[in-house]
């Protein structure tokens, strides 16, 4: 997972930001754990995640359209 944040963003999270993350979202019952795998943890979005994230990318694209239009016109 670090590697994959680390590629989206340009920097590796340390341990404490990323289990931090993790802990939040499944308290808020966005994502859950699955059974180890070979000693990973991996986990899922949970329906409410799915919903949360279409709604979020949802805003980030009218945010990006918003700056993308009004740049071309300054």
């Amino acid at each position: 997972m670090q590697e994959d944040i680390a590629a989206l963003t340009g920097e590796r999270p340390g341990p404490g930001t990323l289990y931090g993350a993790i802990r939040r979202l499944e308290e808020q019952r966005l994502i859950e754990q699955m059974p180890e795998q070979d000693r990973r943890k991996p986990y899922r979005l949970t329906d409410l995640g799915a919903r949360a994230l279409q709604a979020e990318l949802v805003r980030i694209r009218t945010v990006a359209s918003t700056g993308l239009r009004r740049l071309a016109t300054a």
